[in-house]
C-alpha cells in the first residue's frame, strides 16, 4: 500500500509513491492541517499531523540506521552526499516550484535555494572526511589526539522561509559526521521538507538515516522529548527560550539559530550607488523574510538624503507580482498573520513620525502581499527599530557619525550579522570587531556560505552551523590518550592534574 504525496507541479499530476506502514485494526483518525498558496489564498493540500507513537517510531528508525551509518567511513558517506547533490540538480525545477506555491518564494530565488543545497552537499562531500580526521596532540603519553565521533539521532525544528536550505545545512554536516537524522518542518512547507526526504532516498540512503516527521507544536514537543543527542532549531527567539527549556529536561545540547534584527550601516565615503543596491539585494531578499536580512539602516549624516534618494530609486524598479513569473521580484508573506504584523509595524512607525517613502500598503492583488517600503525619519521607539521586521520594510536613520552607527547597531536583543559599507578598508578591520554580531560583511550582504561558520551572540543563537565549526558542534569532541601496555606503565605519567 502507498501513500501518495502532493506533487511539486499539480498541472503535471505526477505522484510520488511512498511505502505505508500497515494500518492497524483500529486506527485512530489524524488531525490535520491545510498549507495555503500564499499568492492566491487557496488551499494546496491537507497533511495528517503525526502522533507521538509515530515520532518516536521515527526516532527508533533512525537510532537502528545509526548502528550501520555511524560504522561507515567518513569518505563511504561522503559518496551519498554526493549523489544527494545530483538528485537536487535532476529535480531542481520541481522542487523550486513546490517551494514557490508553499511560501511564496519568488521562483528565481527558489532555483537558486536547491542550487546551493546541492553546493553544500558537495561541499561536506569533498571536505568532510578531512574535518573528521583526528587533531594529534603532543601529551606526555605515547600517542594522543583528538577523535571526532557522530553522537547519535539528531532532532531539527525548521522554518518555512528557506524550506529546503535550513534543513541541508544543518543535515548535510550531521551525515557525513555518522549522526542519523530526524526533522520536523514547519506547517506552512512540509512538502519542501518531504521532497528532501525523497531526494536522500533516490541517493541510497539508508533507510531512517534522514526522516521527515510532519505535524504541529505538539510534534515539535514530542520530538525533543524523544531520545534524541542534539536538538537544532531555526526558529524565534521566544520559541528558541522553550526549545532551551524542554531539552534542559534531559541535558540535551541544544544548537539555536534565532531571529535577527541586522544593521546596514553607510559610511560618509562609501560607494553609495553600490551601497544602494547593496540595500535593496540585502533587505528585500526572500521578500524580507530572512533572519540574515539588513533590517535597520543606519546612515551617516553628510549622504544619508543622497542614500536614501537612491535606495528609494532602486526599490521602485522592484516587480511585485506572481512568485512563479520569473519576471517578479517580490512575492507575498507567508500568511496573512504575517502580512498584517509588517502593516501594524509601518502603522506603528507613521503613527509616530516616520515618512513613507515608498510603499506603505498592502498589495492589490489576491495574497498576502504588502508594498516594498522604505521609510524614513524613524527613531527608537517605532517597532521597525525595536523589533525583527520579517518582511519588506525598510528604515533608514540619519546618524552624525560612524560612532554613532555603531552603537545604534549594537543597541539591540540580536547579534546576527551586520553590513558595512566604506572604502576605508583598515577603520572597517576595527569597525568590525566593534559590531555585536556573529557576522560582518564589508561592502557586502550578509549571506550564508557552507564554508563559514554561521550563528550569532546575545538573542541571535547559540552555537554554530555549515563549516567545519559548524559540523563540530555535532560531534562528539573525544580526548585519546595511549600509554605503553605494560603493568604500571602508566603510572609513570607526571602528575600534572
Amino acid at each position: 500500500m502507498t501513500k501518495h504525496i502532493w506533487c511539486a507541479r499539480p498541472r503535471c499530476n505526477e505522484r510520488i509513491s511512498v511505502p505505508r506502514r500497515k494500518p492497524s485494526r483500529h486506527p485512530k483518525k489524524h488531525r490535520t492541517f491545510s498549507v495555503i498558496n500564499p499568492a492566491t489564498g487557496d488551499s494546496l493540500a491537507m497533511y495528517p499531523i503525526a502522533t507521538q507513537a509515530e515520532v518516536r517510531a521515527k526516532v527508533e528508525r533512525a537510532r537502528e540506521a545509526f548502528r550501520s551509518w555511524s560504522k561507515l567511513d567518513a569518505e563511504d558517506r561522503a559518496t551519498y552526499l554526493l549523489h544527494f547533490a545530483e538528485v537536487l540538480r535532476k529535480h531542481k525545477a520541481d522542487y523550486a516550484e513546490t517551494m514557490t506555491l508553499e511560501m511564496g518564494k519568488i521562483i528565481r530565488e527558489s532555483i537558486a535555494e536547491v542550487e546551493k543545497c546541492a553546493w553544500a552537499a558537495d561541499y561536506f562531500g569533498q571536505n568532510g572526511p578531512a574535518f573528521l580526521r583526528p587533531d594529534i596532540v603532543a601529551t606526555d603519553a605515547m600517542r594522543s589526539y583528538v577523535a571526532f565521533h557522530p553522537r547519535g539521532v539528531l532532532g531539527s525544528i525548521m522554518p518555512w522561509n528557506f524550506p529546503m536550505w535550513q534543513i541541508v545545512r544543518f543535515a548535510v554536516p550531521a551525515l557525513i559526521a555518522g549522526n542519523t537524522v530526524v526533522v520536523k518542518p514547519a506547517s506552512a512547507s512540509p512538502q519542501s521538507a518531504l521532497n528532501l526526504e525523497v531526494a536522500f532516498r533516490e541517493a541510497g540512503l539508508p533507510d531512517g538515516a534522514f526522516q521527515i516527521v510532519v505535524g504541529d507544536r505538539t510534534t515539535a514537543t514530542a520530538l525533543i522529548r524523544s531520545p534524541v543527542s542534539v536538538v537544532s532549531l531555526t526558529g524565534s527567539v521566544g520559541t528558541g527560550a522553550q526549545v532551551a527549556r524542554e531539552a534542559s529536561r534531559d541535558l540535551k545540547k541544544v544548537i539555536l539559530e534565532l531571529g535577527g534584527s541586522d544593521p546596514f550601516i553607510v559610511a560618509s565615503d562609501a560607494d553609495l550607488d553600490a551601497a544602494a543596491k547593496g540595500a535593496v539585494a540585502g533587505r528585500f531578499v526572500n521578500g524580507g523574510q530572512s533572519c540574515i536580512a539588513a533590517k535597520r539602516f543606519f546612515v551617516v549624516d553628510s549622504v544619508a538624503k543622497e542614500f536614501l534618494a537612491k535606495f528609494a530609486e532602486n526599490m521602485r524598479r522592484l516587480r511585485v507580482g506572481d512568485p512563479l513569473d520569473p519576471s517578479t521580484d517580490i512575492g507575498p508573506l507567508v500568511s496573512r498573520m504575517q502580512r498584517d504584523e509588517i502593516e501594524g509595524q509601518v502603522k506603528d512607525a507613521v503613527a509616530k513620525g516616520a515618512k513613507v517613502e515608498v510603499g506603505g500598503k498592502r498589495g492589490r492583488r489576491a495574497g498576502w502581499y504588502f508594498e516594498p517600503t522604505l521609510l524614513s525619519h524613524v527613531t527608537k521607539n517605532m517597532r521597525v527599530l525595536r523589533e525583527e521586521t520579517f518582511g519588506p520594510v525598510a528604515p533608514v536613520v540619519a546618524v552624525p557619525d560612524l560612532d554613532t552607527a555603531i552603537r545604534e547597531a549594537n543597541d539591540s536583543e540580536f547579534g546576527l550579522g551586520a553590513s558595512l559599507w566604506t572604502q576605508d578598508l583598515a577603520q572597517a578591520d576595527d569597525l568590525a570587531k566593534q559590531l555585536e554580531s556573529g557576522m560582518v560583511f564589508i561592502n557586502g550582504i550578509v549571506k550564508s556560505d557552507p564554508r563559514m561558520p554561521f550563528g550569532g551572540v546575545k538573542h541571535s543563537g547559540v552555537g554554530r552551523e555549515l563549516s567545519r565549526y559548524g559540523l563540530l558542534e555535532m560531534v562528539n569532541i573525544k580526548t585519546v590518550e595511549i600509554f605503553p601496555g605494560s603493568p604500571g606503565a602508566s603510572a609513570v605519567r607526571k602528575e600534572t592534574e
